[in-house]
C-alpha cells in the first residue's frame, strides 16, 4: 500500500536533508510531493542547489498525507516557519495522529515556535536546540516519539530517512530499502 509524503521545501532549506529525503522515501516507493512554498516552483538550497519541486504548496497543501516532513537549513526553516498555511496543516496532522517531523534547524526554528514539539521529547541541529521544549533526549541523533520524528542535521539524513521508511511502512521496507544502498 503505497503512503504519501509531504516535503515542503524553500529558498534556503538544506541541501543533503532535502535530496536525501526525497530519495530515500522515494526508493521506498512512497508517494512524495515536493511543494515548494512561495510564488515559484523552483528553490535555491542553503549550499546554491536548484530543486524543482513538483508543485507550489498552495496547490497541493488541502491533500491528505500520510507524513509532512520538513528539511532543515536555516533560510528555509525560517519560510517554513512563516508559512500559516503549512504550520496549519501540521497541526492538523498532529492532531489527527498522523506521522510528522523535521530535520536539523527546523525542529526548534518551524515547528517548537508553534507547539508543535509541547508534548514530544525531540531533537534537532546542536545549534538550534535551545528552542526544544524538552531536552532530555536532544543530544540523540534520531527521535521518535509518538508520530513526531526529529533528527540532528545533514550526517543524520540517511537514518532519519530510513527511520521515517520505518515509521511508514515498518522494520523489513526499511531494512529492504537500506541493504542496497551498502549500509
Amino acid at each position: 500500500m503505497s503512503k504519501s509524503v509531504l516535503i515542503p521545501v524553500a529558498d534556503g532549506s538544506e541541501d543533503i536533508e532535502s535530496v536525501t529525503l526525497i530519495d530515500v522515501l522515494r526508493r521506498a516507493e512512497a508517494e512524495v510531493t515536493v511543494a515548494a512554498v512561495g510564488d515559484s516552483a523552483t528553490i535555491t538550497a542553503a549550499r546554491g542547489t536548484r530543486i524543482t519541486a513538483d508543485a507550489r504548496l498552495d496547490d497541493v497543501i488541502d491533500r491528505d498525507y500520510d507524513l509532512i516532513v520538513l528539511p532543515g537549513g536555516r533560510g528555509g526553516a525560517e519560510a517554513l516557519r512563516d508559512c500559516p498555511p503549512l504550520i496549519e496543516r501540521l497541526k492538523q496532522q498532529q492532531n489527527a495522529g498522523k506521522l510528522y517531523g523535521a530535520i536539523c534547524a527546523s525542529p526548534g526554528v518551524a515547528l517548537a515556535p508553534h507547539g508543535l514539539l509541547d508534548d514530544v521529547a525531540a531533537t534537532g541541529h546542536p545549534g538550534f536546540q535551545d528552542p526544544l521544549p524538552h531536552q532530555d533526549r536532544a543530544q540523540e541523533r534520531v527521535v521518535r516519539d509518538g508520530q513526531c520524528l526529529t533528527s540532528q542535521g545533514p550526517g543524520t539524513a540517511l537514518e532519519y530517512s530510513l527511520a521515517l521508511v520505518e515509521a511508514l511502512f515498518g522494520a523489513d521496507k526499511r531494512e529492504q530499502v537500506g541493504a542496497p544502498m551498502v549500509l
